[in-house]
């Protein structure tokens, strides 16, 4: 891979990514400003191609890069000019005004992140909470919503709020709700969820006495603590699937991946802060030609972290995908550690 061979793949990446057509010579030449013979980039295509890193769709098309091709690109050309990838300042602007709109708790800022890339960027989105089985729940709160039913609330020891609805066979008071509240505080604050077992449950049943009518508010507030720290997982934008044609082949396998919350947690959440792409055949379980992941993990304060990512197809524009990961990444530490920056 000579200087010249690395700038003709470099240029046919960019072009693929802008057109979704395959790159001819002549297209190529024009990129070149005519620098280079078409006779000159003919041979260089057919090298490439030779080596890999290019395809030919069809005898008398031109070339789209192949999977390789991507990988030498992302690993070796990204970058190379030594420019930092980065957003303009007009696309920070924007970025900075809708995290000044969003809710701060973990979970809706998430959710909002994850519309907000979506939208921005025509791919599917994903955002996950962090996830730590060391979180504990710090304080309940019990209200009534109905004659036979209250609404659960706990507040993680990482700031996560969580809500289950639990529904009662006889009518319940306030005073009773408030009575109940006390016990599950008293009993279920700061432990650990292992020790949440048949044991504790059965002191809980217990402590209610005679009356169990109110079981299944305590029953809820168990399950929330045995819930916390699991992480959640946000999708967003996944219609914007159907605006790639080149997706259509892997549609069905692209949205089960993004049902099963679990393996896409696992799947999208890098080993450091570097950006990760995955490109379909490199998907365990999963093989996608023509899709990619872009993901990037955040800091979310106490050595947690959580991760962002971008579906979409192979080709998209990773010179300006990745920036703006990138940015979103530090808006997400800075607004869950309450930090100016990521650290």
């Amino acid at each position: 891979m000579d200087e010249r061979k690395q700038r003709v793949l470099a240029a046919i990446v960019s072009l693929y990514a802008a057109g979704g057509e395959p790159v001819g010579s002549n297209l190529l030449q024009q990129h070149f400003d005519m620098a280079v013979s078409s006779a000159t980039l003919r041979n260089e295509m057919a090298a490439l191609t030779k080596l890999g890193l290019l395809e030919q769709p069809h005898t008398s098309a031109g070339r789209v890069p192949s999977m390789a091709g991507y990988r030498y690109y992302i690993e070796n050309l990204m970058g190379a000019d030594g420019r930092r990838l980065q957003l303009s300042p007009r696309e920070r602007r924007a970025v900075d005004e809708a995290f000044d709109n969003f809710d701060y708790d973990p979970e809706r800022l998430a959710k909002a992140t994850a519309k907000e890339l979506a939208k921005l960027t025509g791919f599917t989105a994903v955002a996950t909470t962090p996830k730590s089985e060391d979180v504990k729940v710090a304080y309940y709160s019990v209200l009534q919503v109905g004659r036979c039913s209250a609404a659960v609330l706990s507040v993680s020891s990482v700031g996560g709020v969580a809500t289950r609805v639990a529904v009662t066979k006889e009518p319940i008071s306030a005073a009773e709700l408030a009575q109940v509240a006390g016990l599950i505080n008293r009993t279920l604050c700061f432990v650990a969820k292992d020790d949440a077992g048949q044991e504790m449950q059965q002191a809980l049943w217990d402590a209610l006495g005679e009356d169990k009518n109110l079981w299944p508010v305590v029953a809820a507030a168990v399950r929330l603590l045995q819930g916390a720290g699991r992480g959640k997982v946000f999708v967003e934008g996944e219609q914007n699937l159907l605006s790639w044609p080149e997706i259509e082949p892997n549609l069905h396998g692209c949205l089960d991946l993004l049902n099963r919350h679990e393996e896409l947690q696992r799947l999208i959440v890098p080993k450091n802060d570097r950006p990760m792409v995955l490109l379909g055949d490199d998907m365990p379980g999963y093989r996608m030609p023509g899709v990619a992941i872009v993901a990037r993990r955040y800091l979310a304060g106490g050595g947690l972290t959580g991760a962002i990512a971008l579906m979409g197809p192979s080709r998209m524009n990773y010179d300006k995908v990745i920036p703006i990961l990138e940015y979103f990444a530090a808006k997400l530490c800075q607004a869950m550690t309450g930090t100016g920056k990521e650290e």
